[in-house]
């Protein structure tokens, strides 16, 4: 019982944090995917360890019920007396950040919301526990349900408020999709400078990629299996294009290409990539097209392979 109570709390608070992040961007925050995938994970936790939990303790207490003695366990209690000791930590340890960052003169909203969920939190779990370690043993009360229902309900609406805040399953999977496609446009991209630094010209299409030796394959749409748009405008400038099918243009929190491919030059040295990994790639729903400029100055003449 304990074990999934401290999962659900764990999950509960990650669940809000991550609500937080997405409801008041900030720039030290995790890529947008990212944060989708923690909600993801902090709901499947909820929806199977809190239920666990609320059935562990009906059935302890259906057993105290008939043999008040067992709820005097030393091992209950100690478990207890362990859960306060956690539970007041991390309270006294949540005034003293919130005191210290308000004298400190900087208290943002998404900071201060999250020292609110965990004071609340954990002064929920205090209070209870601190009334079931006083509870006469042989007392009848209807606390233990009450708390029960309570707990369900603000869990509920916390999972609930995802589908406001993040969107329904479909919508995370769409957005993952374009995530997706994001990632293919940063790897063509890498592809295309890196084509262009040894034969000094840009490919005439996104099949002059195939490299036989490597075994790379111009990715395509994840969905749709087509392959993405590719535009010369000059002899240094060039589009990529895909269709989004989710509307990214205003959102804060920028895309990061997890594994950026790396440049070389043929001695098998690194070179600088003029578009740096971290670059917001936001965008509007429908075909938009991203467009570039290599700038030869990124390029040290003496090492070029031409």
């Amino acid at each position: 019982m304990i074990g999934t109570l401290y999962a659900a709390i764990i999950g509960l608070l990650v669940l809000l944090f991550q609500y937080v992040n997405v409801s008041f961007p900030d720039i030290l925050s995790a890529s947008h995917t990212a944060i989708l995938d923690r909600i993801r994970r902090a709901e499947s936790v909820l929806l199977v360890v809190f239920p666990v939990f609320l059935f562990i303790s009906w059935l302890l207490e259906c057993d105290f019920t008939k043999e008040p003695a067992k709820r005097s366990s030393k091992t209950r209690k100690w478990l207890i007396y362990f859960t306060l000791f956690l539970s007041a930590i991390t309270i006294i340890i949540d005034l003293i950040t919130l005191i210290y960052t308000f004298l400190g003169g900087d208290l943002p909203v998404h900071f201060l919301l999250k020292i609110v969920a965990v004071l609340v939190v954990a002064g929920a779990v205090f209070g209870y526990y601190f009334w079931e370690l006083r509870r006469n043993e042989n007392e009848r009360t209807m606390l233990p349900r009450y708390a029960a229902i309570a707990s369900a309900f603000v869990l509920l609406a916390a999972i609930a408020a995802g589908l406001f805040i993040v969107g329904s399953p479909t919508t995370q999977r769409t957005r993952r999709l374009d995530a997706e496609r994001v990632s293919h446009l940063q790897i063509l991209q890498n592809e295309i400078i890196n084509y262009w630094v040894y034969k000094d010209a840009l490919p005439a299409s996104l099949d002059a990629l195939k490299n036989q030796l490597t075994g790379f394959v111009p990715p395509r749409d994840p969905a749709t299996e087509a392959s993405y748009e590719y535009r010369v405008t000059g002899s240094l400038t060039f589009e990529l294009c895909a269709t989004f099918k989710t509307d990214e243009s205003a959102r804060a929190i920028p895309y990061f290409s997890a594994k950026p491919l790396p440049l070389l030059y043929p001695d098998g040295s690194r070179i600088s990539s003029q578009i740096s990994a971290n670059e917001v790639w936001s965008h509007p729903a429908g075909t938009y097209c991203f467009s570039s400029t290599i700038d030869p100055a990124f390029y040290t003449p003496e090492k070029r392979p031409f």
